[in-house]
């Protein structure tokens, strides 16, 4: 700009000051705009800043919050997550993947997998690259889902251990344009596989172990048809496990039994019980019938539901069988085969309690005329053969009008049962006395047997006193038959319960109820000092007001009574609580037994069961056996014998010298000792026969190593007489007579024991004669009880003098 050109041009100051304030205003209003859209500019661009960074914050929170999530989720899950890249860099990975694949998560971040001390196997054992498997695998761009199963070997503080893992890698695409990552889950299965393995090898064992079980073994369902059987089973029933597959458990019984069976069954799936045992019979393919025992137990579902039956089936014939021969033995005579006492009872008594049973029931006892000469003549095998022979009699002349019995020895009962019973038991009668009047031929020899017979008929009076009653009132008659002559039929009437030997019987029946029956001890001593070294115990009737009574008042009506059995047992009771509560360990007791009442196993049994309730020892309690009944070898008796000696009992052969054989007695039985018959003591030192007779069986006895015991001594002559002669011990009215049991009732009104004579150097020595006792027979061992012996005839019943 000129000054020329402002000069010329130059405005007025008015207009110059006009001009200029307008321009100022302008350049206000211009400034003011422009400062005026700066500002808004400026605050939107702070508003939108604003709003960035709040989306920002908003996008972190939410990171965050999926981040905790994430954390979150997977500490409680089994599976473990790693996020690799493409390239093999880890990127992420979870604490149950670090602790899976046995590495520190924060130290794994950023690494390479081939970095990672990880060693990883196939199934098959081979180790494989971690690269290739947790990582990505070219050539298979787009994949989704990859699963396999590896192994994996991690350290640990006691060794290498191996987990099973389930690998599964997917692709997953990043946001935002970033490249893909590998995402891989990791299940540790080593527990599953592990119960898998358990299991299959549980199921392998329960397999190998139904097909080789010994007894049959089924699977069965809920309606109770077979699934799966073993060929223990199959062979069982005789046919083949596929045969069995499919069918009814219950069609494999008998048609009685199916009711039964299912009414267990249905009591298992109501819950009324957990299991059921029941025996029944199977029919075998071939139609057989088997007895067997049917266990089965219900299998629930973990939901408690009923799922299936396991059922075993044991093969229960033998023991059905021996059961019940055993039961036959029980209730029958071993000898003959008929009913016992025990049996025959039974049968009466529920017969009695029929209605309508008088005159149609009658009791016919029997016994046999004579029968005790021809078991002392010809011997006890001659003798059973006669037993069997009348039993034979008995069955046919009965002809199954009722039930005939053996009550012991050679009594006989026949119970009848028939609409007119007088008519028929007198016939029965009749065909006895005709069967029994043919001679009976034993050994080529031809014996007359005759029977006494005693009738009984059911009538009011007889049938209030029940089976008891009506067989004492045919006693009676039996009675009164043999008494008019033998051979003869008597029938009982009621002026017959007053006869003397009548009342005398029952009264010693309730005299065994009683506990009247009591047991006295004579000493034995040792000859050598006179010490007291064992007793033989007697039995004595202490009768309410006859007095005591010597065993010949009541022996004989006691073992033609039958009641032999219980008296035996209860004398075999009372010596064993005798002995074992002597305060002398060493003494000895002798109980006297006729062999002609041994065979049966009762009387054995309950002395065996004594000697092991009391714990005795061994020697303690001997058998005295009367050597003048004693039978032939090979009988029962025999065996009987030989299994008591053998279990600590010792025998010893009483009335030793009398006897038709005792060589051979000696021979073949368990014989540990002799006794003296008193016949010969009485004779010495004043009879030299009778002093020739003491020596040789003393040395023969000796010669045995037996123990040798006389009886009868009465003077100090005859026991030094026999001292000297080898005998060792001695009993008799110069030692004392039979004492009660010191501390009994009977005691303390009894004449005190005689002194015992001793020698003046005789020593104060303990002599332990049940041990000599039991050496002598066989090697001491505790006895036991319901010892295992063949039966016989009669009960034993033990015997004895004043």
């Amino acid at each position: 700009m000129t000054p020329t050109r402002v000069l010329a041009t130059a405005p007025s100051p008015a207009a110059l000051t006009a001009g200029t304030d307008d321009t100022v205003g302008l350049a206000s209003l211009v400034i003011a705009a422009i400062a005026v859209v700066a500002l808004v500019w400026v605050l939107v661009l702070l508003a939108r800043q604003r709003r960035e960074v709040r989306r920002a914050n908003d996008l972190l929170d939410l990171s965050r919050e999926l981040r905790h999530r994430y954390d979150a989720l997977q500490a409680v899950t089994k599976e473990g997550v790693l996020v690799v890249s493409l390239s093999g860099t880890v990127l992420d990975i979870s604490d149950r993947a670090a602790t899976i694949l046995g590495v520190v998560p924060d130290a794994a971040v950023g690494r390479h997998l081939t970095d990672l001390a990880v060693v990883l196997v196939n199934e098959q054992g081979l180790a494989m690259n971690p690269a290739g498997v947790l990582g990505y695998r070219t050539g298979r761009a787009g994949y989704t889902v990859d699963s396999q199963l590896v192994g994996v070997a991690v350290a640990s503080p006691t060794g290498t251990q191996a987990r099973m893992v389930q690998v599964s890698s997917q692709l997953v695409a990043a946001a935002d344009g970033d490249a893909p990552a590998v995402l891989t889950t990791l299940v540790d299965v080593t527990g599953s596989r592990q119960v898998e393995a358990a299991l299959s090898r549980s199921e392998t064992q329960f397999r190998v172990a139904m097909e080789n079980a010994p007894i049959g073994m089924a699977l069965v369902d809920l309606d109770w048809h077979v699934v799966e059987a073993n060929a223990a089973l199959a062979e069982l029933l005789g046919t083949t496990v596929d045969a069995l597959r499919g069918y009814p458990m219950e069609a494999l019984g008998t048609p009685e039994s199916r009711a039964s069976e299912r009414l267990e069954v249905d009591r298992l799936l109501g819950g009324g019980q957990h299991r059921f045992s029941v025996e029944k019979r199977y029919q075998r393919a071939d139609g057989h019938l088997v007895w067997v025992v049917l266990d089965a137990a219900l299998v629930r579902s973990p939901t408690g539901e009923p799922d299936h039956f396991v059922v075993q089936v044991r093969d229960s014939t033998e023991s059905k069988l021996q059961a019940e021969m055993l039961t036959h033995r029980a209730m029958h005579d071993p000898l003959t085969g008929l009913a016992n006492r025990t049996l025959l009872q039974e049968v009466l008594q529920s017969v009695l309690e029929q209605p309508g049973v008088v005159d149609r029931v009658a009791v016919l006892a029997c016994d046999l005329d004579g029968f005790k000469e021809i078991n002392d003549r010809y011997g006890h095998a001659a003798g059973d053969e006669v037993l069997v022979h009348v039993a034979g009699v008995l069955r046919a002349a009965t002809a199954r009008r009722g039930t005939v019995a053996r009550l012991g020895g050679d009594e006989f009962v026949v119970v009848v049962q028939d609409v007119d019973g007088p008519r028929a038991v007198f016939e029965v009668a009749a065909a006895i006395h005709a069967g029994l009047a043919e001679p009976v031929r034993v050994a080529r020899r031809r014996m007359q047997v005759a029977a006494s017979i005693g009738i009984a008929l059911a009538d009011p009076e007889t049938v209030q006193g029940g089976a008891p009653g009506l067989l004492a009132a045919a006693d009676s008659a039996l009675y009164r038959a043999k008494a008019a002559g033998r051979g003869r039929t008597e029938v009982y009437d009621h002026s017959m319960g007053r006869s003397s030997s009548v009342d005398l019987l029952r009264e010693l029946t309730d005299a065994l109820d009683a506990d009247e029956l009591v047991v006295h001890y004579q000493p034995i001593v040792d000859l050598a000092d006179g010490r007291v070294v064992g007793y033989e115990a007697l039995v004595r009737w202490q009768h309410p007001y006859r007095g005591l009574l010597l065993p010949s008042a009541f022996l004989g009506l006691a073992q033609e009574a039958g009641l032999a059995v219980p008296l035996g047992q209860l004398v075999a009771t009372k010596v064993a609580e005798f002995v074992a509560t002597s305060p002398d360990r060493t003494t000895w007791v002798s109980v006297n037994v006729s062999a002609d009442q041994l065979g049966d196993g009762e009387f054995a049994t309950t002395l065996l069961a004594e000697i092991s309730r009391h714990r005795l020892m061994a020697g303690r309690i001997v058998v005295e056996l009367t050597e003048s009944s004693l039978v032939a070898s090979g009988t029962r008796i025999r065996h009987e014998l030989t299994q008591l000696s053998a279990a600590g009992v010792p025998i010893l052969l009483d009335d030793f010298g009398t006897g038709v054989s005792p060589l051979s007695y000696l021979r073949d039985l368990p014989v540990a000792g002799v006794k003296l018959d008193m016949s010969f003591t009485s004779g010495i030192p004043d009879d030299p026969t009778a002093g020739k007779v003491v020596r040789a069986l003393g040395a023969l006895a000796r010669e045995l190593a037996m123990v040798t015991i006389a009886e009868g001594i009465e003077h100090a002559e005859q026991a030094e007489y026999l001292h000297r002669n080898g005998w060792r011990y001695g009993q008799g009215w110069l030692y004392g007579g039979a004492q009660p049991a010191p501390g009994s009732p009977e005691a303390a009104t009894a004449v005190p024991l005689p002194g015992v004579v001793r020698r003046p150097d005789a020593a104060a020595r303990p002599t332990p004669v049940a041990t000599t006792l039991a050496g002598t027979s066989a090697p001491p061992r505790p006895a036991q009880p319901g010892t295992p012996h063949p039966a016989a005839d009669g009960p034993p019943a033990p015997t004895g003098s004043a």
